[in-house]
């Protein structure tokens, strides 16, 4: 199914919709920044009454400070692996992982040794900047911080973690791998489920998810109202099941068109 301009999202859905989760690099990010518009714009999701919840391949020593700091009601990290919640009123913060920490500790021995093997087999690449703040996964840098790769080079790295026995998923700036199953729609329901008592079987349909890249596909596959921003275009042969609506912007300012849509006259609900 082709997917539709964001205007044609039903304006009677925007009165049912409880939350918005969205994915952190060039969806809500412009260019590796966050710019001060679409930081603010999660305030006024929150200040809608809305749930918002990241959901990012960005580790975990970032979503630490992400928990703490944003205007968000938790974040789901590392591709799925943990989500993490704090509570201002409380001053107490939950960190769910997928894995134990024994078991988290010896798969980072197996991490490094397919780091290892990536960096000589495929040159041009590198460990991603944020590797040392990961708890869980492997993220090699194809265009962030190094000259684009082609997509020869992304495949071949996808090959080498897989040959691994790793789970490997292409975001619009790294390739991850981790050892085991899970993926980021995996831990969003388990944390709506422990943090909000919501199921999201029963009501996905009152949820927005946002993204921009193939390790976004469990989400759009799942939520009927998912969003793409225009910059997911250059992924689309990647995508088994794109989402139901595109921006016409790209990155934050297509986050920008989403959020304006939800806030319009229509109305978010105050459930």
């Amino acid at each position: 199914m082709a997917m539709q301009p964001l205007e044609t999202f039903p304006a009677a859905l925007r009165s049912q919709i409880r939350g918005i989760f969205l994915d952190i690099d060039d969806t809500l990010t412009t260019d590796g920044r966050l710019t001060p518009e679409a930081y603010g714009a999660l305030g006024k999701l929150q200040a809608a009454d809305l749930l918002v919840v990241p959901i990012t391949g960005r580790p975990a020593g970032w979503c630490d400070h992400i928990a703490r700091m944003w205007p968000v009601d938790g974040v789901v990290g590392e591709n799925g692996a943990f989500y993490f919640r704090y509570d201002h009123d409380s001053r107490t913060f939950q960190k769910r992982f997928m894995a134990t920490e024994e078991e988290r500790g010896e798969q980072r021995k197996k991490i490094d040794a397919v780091a290892a093997q990536v960096l000589s087999e495929i040159p041009g690449c590198a460990l991603a900047s944020d590797q040392s703040y990961r708890e869980t996964d492997l993220a090699v840098d194809y265009c962030e911080d190094v000259g684009q790769l082609d997509e020869g080079a992304v495949d071949r790295i996808v090959a080498i973690m897989e040959g691994a026995g790793m789970t490997a998923k292409i975001s619009s700036i790294h390739v991850n791998g981790w050892f085991g199953t899970y993926d980021k729609l995996t831990m969003t329901r388990i944390m709506m489920k422990e943090c909000f008592d919501l199921d999201l079987d029963a009501e996905g349909d009152r949820f927005v998810f946002v993204g921009d890249s193939p390790n976004d596909q469990p989400m759009f596959a799942f939520f009927a109202n998912a969003v793409g921003v225009q910059n997911l275009e250059r992924f689309e042969d990647r995508l088994d099941t794109p989402p139901a609506y595109i921006t016409h912007s790209p990155a934050g300012a297509g986050f920008l068109e989403v959020v304006e849509m939800l806030l319009s006259d229509a109305g978010p609900s105050t459930v």
